[in-house]
């Protein structure tokens, strides 16, 4: 608490304030000082109690007619208005403070190679639909470009994403895999060292999967190499079906890495029970913000037309080729509900192909972070993981990982694993609520 008190006051103005419930009823409203300081703003009327709202308890903003719309944690609604003259900046102020704050919750928290980038900017979505538009500052991280608008909050694009850049006119544009474009303009004295910053973080993201993939086969040329770090660019995991038509000596190298790695057995074992030619295995270096050392992880789909067969899932490890991992994650292939209709094997392998890919999207997207996939609920309402339940909450990426996912199961005896792993996967095809969780049984006798 006597660190909240030391917070630097930013801004000041007077303003009118309205405060309704979840149905809408009004519950406080009156004229008062509005405060905004690094984490908080407090609304302090002239005759009542006052107003103290973290910004991570406010979901979303908006604003129409001069008036600001908060709506917070609570499921209240918070309209400021009156602002006069003040209006633009708080709003600016507002959104800046607060996106700060997100982008440290919302798995953010990685070197910045660029800040301080000013510029307009048009971000339309995959649909053609203009999404966002106006000022911004665009910060270049390590592994993801953000821009920071004006009003309204961040979008934060992986390098990975990224399918083509161009520029024209002093104008960049930038399109994802997914459709999307970004349009950068009135960078003035900024566009040069923005285009150039932007192009060598991409480049050596480049440089190091072929430097990985080199070290992997040494013998191979290098149009195999360029070839093979498409599918596997910035971490992403690629089909053994893709890698195999490049070179099917690096599968078999890449199989190599998961025993120095130490989780060749549980490997083993889940790919005897797999779909062989969609299992998929990604290297990553810098990891989680360090920049030492190299992860591998792997995917691997179970899955069959019968019904009762154990599957209907994806495991997941990510490990360090230092260490052995910790722990194995399982992911929800298809609705429960929908499993036993699927009568032919072919219209899995699509959903596998299409899951794969959104697997891929979802862990670039949190910076495979892992925590906040398997917490349960009662364990976000705990203060030390209040920034995840917050970036839960926000980032469709880790609620969609939130919702597929089944259970984690530990790396304890060898023989354990085994039997947990079998008892998840009959689970999955036993029960039919999509909600449902694995959980751990009593530990076998020896």
């Amino acid at each position: 608490m006597e660190e909240e008190d030391k917070q630097t006051t930013i801004m000041e103005c007077s303003l009118s304030y309205s405060l309704n419930d979840k149905d809408g009823k009004g519950i406080g409203k009156g004229e008062a000082q509005a405060r905004l300081d690094e984490k908080n703003l407090s609304i302090l009327p002239k005759f009542g109690q006052a107003l103290f709202f973290p910004f991570r308890d406010i979901l979303e903003i908006s604003e129409s007619n001069y008036k600001v719309y908060l709506t917070l944690t609570s499921k209240e609604k918070l309209i400021l208005f009156n602002l006069g003259y003040r209006y633009e900046d708080f709003l600016r102020i507002l959104s800046k403070l607060r996106n700060e704050i997100l982008l440290k919750d919302m798995l953010m928290h990685e070197t910045i190679r660029k800040s301080g980038l000013k510029a307009e900017f048009v971000y339309i979505d995959e649909k053609g639909k203009e999404k966002q538009r106006g000022k911004c500052e665009s910060r270049l991280y390590e592994t993801a470009i953000v821009i920071i608008p004006e009003k309204g909050e961040f979008t934060r694009i992986p390098y990975s994403d990224l399918l083509e850049i161009h520029e024209e006119n002093y104008t960049l544009i930038i399109t994802t895999e997914f459709g999307e474009k970004i349009i950068f303009s009135k960078m003035g004295a900024q566009f040069d060292p923005f285009k150039r910053t932007l192009s060598e973080i991409i480049n050596e993201l480049s440089l190091k999967v072929q430097s990985s993939l080199k070290e992997l086969l040494p013998k191979a040329n290098p149009s195999i190499i360029r070839r093979a770090a498409r599918f596997m660019k910035e971490g992403k995991a690629a089909r053994r079906s893709d890698i195999e038509s490049i070179s099917p000596e690096l599968w078999v190298e890449l199989e190599k890495k998961l025993e120095v790695a130490g989780v060749k057995e549980e490997y083993d074992f889940l790919k005897s029970l797999a779909q062989k030619e969609k299992m998929s295995i990604g290297l990553k270096r810098g990891l989680l913000g360090d920049l030492t050392g190299e992860y591998i992880w792997f995917l691997i789909p179970i899955y069959s037309t019968d019904p009762k067969k154990p599957g209907n899932v994806v495991a997941m490890e990510a490990t360090s080729t230092e260490g052995g991992g910790k722990a194995t994650y399982f992911f929800r292939i298809v609705s429960r509900k929908d499993h036993p209709n699927f009568k032919n094997i072919e219209d899995l392998d699509r959903e596998v192909d299409d899951f794969i890919n959104q697997i891929n999207r979802c862990m670039l997207a949190i910076n495979f972070r892992r925590e906040p996939i398997y917490l349960p609920n009662e364990e976000l309402e705990k203060p030390r993981y209040a920034k995840y339940k917050f970036a839960i909450q926000k980032i469709p990426a880790l609620q969609t990982l939130r919702s597929l996912f089944i259970g984690r199961i530990i790396h304890s005896s060898p023989r354990q694993w085994k039997q947990d792993v079998m008892d998840l996967l009959k689970f999955n095809v036993r029960v039919r609520d999509d909600s449902l969780k694995w959980e751990k049984k009593e530990k076998i006798e020896n």
